[in-house]
């Protein structure tokens, strides 16, 4: 199971912008990147086709996409298709991230619905769970976890392939804070959705990664990879530039 380094650009750069970071960062990287690992860009929707064309050739790297709509086609101004993004490059995409949760309001039930469609139409997804600050003083990390969890695997078929469900795990109060959760912090948090992915996956659930995110950095990022259930990083901010980023990849 290779580690997975995906970096999520958010609303940032315009296209042209987006392909000179990505055929800077597969250059950074070329002929260093441990065989265990593989790097994922997602750009904003834009973007998506030229990142894409400037990672062809480039060893282990993944395009992905920051949201979809889980409808083929239809009267959905201003949304896009699972279908869609597979046209232009992207083989995964998000779903779940706390600031579609918590910033434009999409409800554990909406997760789950995007979760089951985009597996079904042939995405990889990475479901992004996490507590806030406040839910965490509260002792409701597992009940908020589980619930996260729950609603968005709900409709997930259980012979799902493994390598295409990532979980991530990201406590909304270390999101672009500046703020990591610790050790003890992370392996709890992890441990729990293992055993939450077993609970509901069996076997196979050994076979999926789960991703921490958080206030990722050059300076941290060996210490998390190391940690045990720790399959590889989403980050945000600090993968903006590709000499950062590649420090994180290469770390």
């Amino acid at each position: 199971m290779k580690k997975l380094f995906a970096a999520n650009w958010k609303m940032h750069k315009t296209t042209f912008e987006a392909r000179q970071t990505a055929a800077e960062l597969a250059g950074l990287v070329s002929g260093k990147l441990k065989a265990d690992r593989e790097v994922m860009i997602l750009p904003t929707f834009t973007a998506l086709a030229p990142v894409a064309e400037a990672l062809r050739g480039a060893a282990s790297f993944l395009v992905g996409a920051q949201n979809f709509y889980p409808q083929k086609q239809g009267a959905f101004t201003g949304e896009i298709s699972p279908g869609m993004l597979l046209d232009v490059g992207a083989s995964f995409a998000l779903t779940g991230h706390s600031e579609r949760r918590h910033v434009l309001g999409e409800t554990d039930a909406m997760v789950g619905l995007k979760t089951a469609f985009g597996l079904e139409s042939g995405l990889g997804i990475i479901l992004c769970v996490g507590e806030k600050l406040e839910e965490r003083k509260a002792d409701e990390l597992e009940s908020v976890l589980e619930r996260q969890i729950r609603a968005g695997l709900r409709d997930v078929a259980v012979d799902v392939d493994p390598q295409r469900l990532v979980l991530a795990y990201e406590p909304v109060w270390a999101i672009g804070t500046g703020l990591v959760a610790g050790a003890k912090e992370i392996l709890e948090a992890h441990a729990f959705v293992r055993r939450m992915l077993v609970e509901i996956f069996g076997l196979s659930a050994s076979q999926m990664r789960i991703l921490y995110g958080g206030s990722v950095k050059p300076d941290n990022a060996s210490e998390i990879i190391a940690l045990d259930n720790v399959d590889g990083v989403l980050v945000g901010g600090a993968s903006l530039k590709a000499d950062e980023f590649s420090r994180i990849v290469l770390a």
